[in-house]
């Protein structure tokens, strides 16, 4: 072994050719999905709105489609981690994990409707 060959001085070159623009495409698809229906979710809970004093369930399941959110993102964010770690995905896909997962506890704590 030559100085500054060693294993830790080398870089992972990225994926190239076929298996990783599939892998990529795969990846891409996979959290596009869990992107729009954890956004789905969170939008019906900033949707629903109490229609007066009376109107508990709205609040209820107001509140059930914030954490339902919240936990779909939580599960799409170690699968954004791992496909980022894989050198599939690019850094910036941890951007909408986090932005779902910042709308869901906004509409739980300060946004959460009150009757």
């Amino acid at each position: 072994m030559t100085p500054g060959t060693g294993p830790s001085t080398r870089t992972r070159e990225p994926r190239s050719g076929a298996p990783g623009r599939l892998g990529t495409g795969v990846c891409a698809v996979v959290l596009s999905l869990g992107a729009l229906v954890t956004g789905y979710v969170v939008l019906t809970a900033y949707m629903i709105e109490p229609d007066g004093p009376w109107d508990t369930q709205a609040v209820t399941n107001s509140e059930a489609a914030g954490g339902v959110g919240l936990a779909l993102s939580a599960l799409t964010a170690p699968l954004t981690w791992l496909f980022v770690r894989a050198e599939w995905l690019r850094k910036w896909w941890y951007a909408i994990p986090a932005a779902l997962a910042v709308a869901a506890l906004l509409r739980l704590t300060l946004l959460a409707p009150s009757l």
